[in-house]
C-alpha cells in the first residue's frame, strides 16, 4: 500500500543563499542560481552558447566602450528570492566596477541570456522575473534557432515589446541607438 505524503518545499531568500555561499555550503563549483526561491541547477555551457557570448562581449565591450561596465555571469540580487546568474550584463559605469555593492536590477542597462538549450525557461522563467524586477531591456540568443529575441518595456507580467531578429536584421541596444549589430556579428 503506498502511502502519500504531503511534502513542503523550502523557499530560500536571496540574503539566505547568499550565506551559504559566505559559509561554504556553496562553492564556485556549485553550477546553480537562486529563482523564485528555489536553488536551480545551471545547464553546462556548450561550445556554441560559449562562443556566442565570448562573440557578444567582445562586440559590446569595442562599441560601449567606458561608457558601461560589462560583466559575464554575474549574479544580480532581485529581492527576495531570485540571484538569476544571466550570460552577460551591460551595467551603468561606476568607477568601483561594482566591487562596493551587489548588482541591483535598476543598474542594468541590457541583460543577455544565451540558450542553446534553454530557451523555454529564458523565455517563460528568466524573461518574467526581469521584467517584474524593472531590466529595461532583455536578449536571448537562441543558438540553435540562429535569432536574437529582444524584449523591451517591462511590466509586472512580462515584457510588452518582444521581437525575434533573424540574420540579415540590424539591431541595437535600446539604450544606446549608436551601437548596431547583427545576428551574424553574435552566432557567426
Amino acid at each position: 500500500m503506498a502511502v502519500e505524503v504531503e511534502r513542503t518545499r523550502r523557499l530560500f531568500t536571496v540574503d539566505q543563499y547568499a550565506r551559504m555561499a559566505e559559509v561554504g555550503i556553496l562553492t564556485k563549483y556549485d553550477h546553480v542560481e537562486l529563482i523564485h526561491g528555489e536553488i536551480v541547477e545551471k545547464m553546462p555551457i556548450g561550445r556554441g552558447r560559449f562562443a556566442a557570448v565570448a562573440a557578444l562581449t567582445t562586440l559590446l565591450i569595442e562599441r560601449l566602450g567606458r561608457r558601461v561596465v560589462i560583466g559575464s555571469s554575474g549574479s544580480l540580487r532581485v529581492p527576495p528570492r531570485s540571484t538569476p546568474e544571466p550570460d552577460l550584463l551591460v551595467l551603468g559605469p561606476r568607477p568601483d566596477f561594482y566591487r562596493e555593492a551587489d548588482l541591483r536590477p535598476d543598474d542594468v542597462r541590457l541583460l543577455v541570456e544565451v540558450a542553446d538549450t534553454s530557451l523555454r525557461y529564458d523565455r517563460e522563467v528568466k524573461g518574467p522575473l526581469y521584467a517584474a524586477a524593472g531590466v529595461p531591456e532583455y536578449w536571448i540568443v537562441d543558438v540553435e534557432g540562429g535569432a536574437v529575441e529582444i524584449y523591451r518595456d517591462p511590466a509586472p507580467g512580462g515584457y510588452q515589446r518582444a521581437q525575434r531578429i533573424t540574420r540579415g536584421t540590424s539591431f541595437g541596444p535600446q539604450a544606446f541607438p549608436d551601437v548596431v549589430l547583427s545576428v551574424s556579428d553574435i552566432l557567426g
